[in-house]
């Protein structure tokens, strides 16, 4: 008679369940519904949950048959997967997030593509690296070193080991981009308009006209009486139309509703 124990099966199926924007990363066939899965018998949240299409940096809250879980569980056969994103309106705190938040002050490094939201977050006031020659492996590096959280339209990018805060950009146009990263992150309350250069990412100083006066057209000359300088640069600034058009976006943000988190 063979005694030899039997193998268990080389894979396993879990049942998952992706709530509210996290659908957005799947198939259509599997949004706002639960659906099975098979998974590698030593596949872990984190790895399941990328390879069915999400970026663990989306992540906020994971429940595995009821009970809150991390990112490191193995998941086993029959286990019922629960995947929220960031909740705005439910107290979530008894239960165990996935990661710790970004460090206060929130600084931001963007990826190659999204050089116009690094401009208004740095007009808005938040530290925001960027450079068009970022390779991925630089933003990562620069991420892990600094704290800062990744801004990127690439998923892959958020899936790469070593990244610990990171957000996807749903948004196409960057003021659709600025408007979603302010309500993800509760960005009305900190913001600091107009303090860095748009191009340096340094802070400004508030200088005498006088100073300044031979860098301006004339016409700025007779109609702006205060304004800053990058010290890095040499680029003075004053309050223009584009001032103007920008505290009134900035008006709008802080107005805005903050998200739903429901959960359909």
């Amino acid at each position: 008679m063979d005694t030899a124990p039997m193998q268990a099966p080389s894979r396993v199926t879990a049942t998952f369940r992706f709530y509210d924007e996290l659908g957005n990363f799947l198939p259509r066939e599997r949004r706002g519904h639960a659906f099975a899965a098979p998974c590698a018998r030593a596949g872990t949240t984190k790895h399941m949950i990328e390879a069915l299409g999400v970026p663990h940096t989306e992540v906020a809250l994971i429940l595995v048959n009821g009970e809150s879980s991390g990112l490191d569980r193995l998941l086993a056969d029959g286990d019922q997967v629960s995947v929220y994103p960031r909740f705005s309106r439910f107290d979530v705190g008894p239960v165990q997030r996935v990661r710790t938040p970004p460090p206060a002050p929130l600084r931001f490094v963007a990826d190659a593509h999204l050089g116009a939201l690094a401009r208004l977050l740095r007009m808005t006031g938040f530290d925001t690296l960027y450079d068009n020659a970022y390779q991925d492996d630089t933003i990562v590096a620069i991420a892990a070193g600094s704290g800062r959280v990744i801004l990127t339209r690439d998923r892959e990018l958020l899936k790469r080991r070593g990244v610990q805060h990171g957000c996807y950009l749903h948004a196409i146009a960057p003021d659709e981009q600025l408007r979603e990263l302010f309500a993800r992150f509760d960005l009305a309350e900190t913001a600091r308009p107009f303090t860095l250069c748009l191009h340096c990412n340094l802070p400004l100083r508030a200088v005498d006209k006088a100073s300044v006066l031979d860098r301006l057209p004339e016409s700025v000359r007779a109609l702006h009486h205060e304004f800053t300088l990058c010290d890095a640069c040499g680029r003075v600034f004053w309050k223009g139309s584009h001032h103007r058009r920008m505290a009134a976006m900035l008006a709008g943000l802080a107005a805005d509703p903050p998200p739903g988190g429901e959960g359909a």
